[in-house]
């Protein structure tokens, strides 16, 4: 339902400086995972980011993996089987979960989440490591949500960096997968 608007705008900024060359190239070693659910329609699993930002770049291609066909699902069966493997993420940008039918079919459509902005920030900082874990930015986007005020964030957002980072390095976040405790 969500992604961080920073993270895709810094993807499709990457992706924008790059030569058709290069482009193709970069698609070739790119793979989104994905199900094939109702109407043979492609869902990807993963790679949100870089997937919106491709949209926006408007490239009309990309490789795909398939990792079940769920296509004989009724949208309704398919949605809840998703949803049981963590293979959906219902929840939209102030962290509450939505009901399955509120997904949106179109990229464009994604909402701005700030908070997984900031997430993919402190990890990329080195806050935390990535796990197996399903939804692992989205986990630690709600709890930055619970402790960093959203004008805090929009206002300074160099300040909640450092306190995300504090916060994603103390005892407080150590329920959290890849948390690593590191200062």
């Amino acid at each position: 339902m969500t992604v961080g608007f920073k993270e895709v705008d810094e993807k499709r900024k990457s992706w924008a400086k790059l030569s058709a060359k290069d482009r193709r190239e970069a698609m070739r070693q790119e793979l989104f995972p994905a199900v094939l659910g109702p109407n043979k329609t492609f869902y990807i699993l993963d790679h949100h980011h870089a997937a919106a930002a491709l949209v926006q770049e408007k490239s009309d291609t990309v490789q795909v993996g398939v990792a079940k066909d769920l296509s004989a699902l009724t949208p309704q069966s398919f949605w809840i089987f998703l949803d049981h493997y963590s293979w959906v993420h219902p929840y939209d940008e102030t962290g509450r979960r939505r009901e399955l039918g509120e997904m949106p079919d179109d990229f464009k459509d994604l909402k701005d989440d700030p908070y997984r902005s900031l997430a993919g920030e402190v990890r990329d900082a080195g806050g935390f490591s990535k796990s197996d874990a399903p939804f692992l930015e989205f986990l630690w986007a709600n709890h930055f949500r619970a402790v960093i005020p959203s004008k805090a964030l929009a206002a300074h957002p160099k300040k909640a960096l450092a306190d995300a980072l504090a916060l994603a390095r103390s005892k407080e976040s150590s329920h959290l997968p890849g948390w690593s405790g590191k200062a």
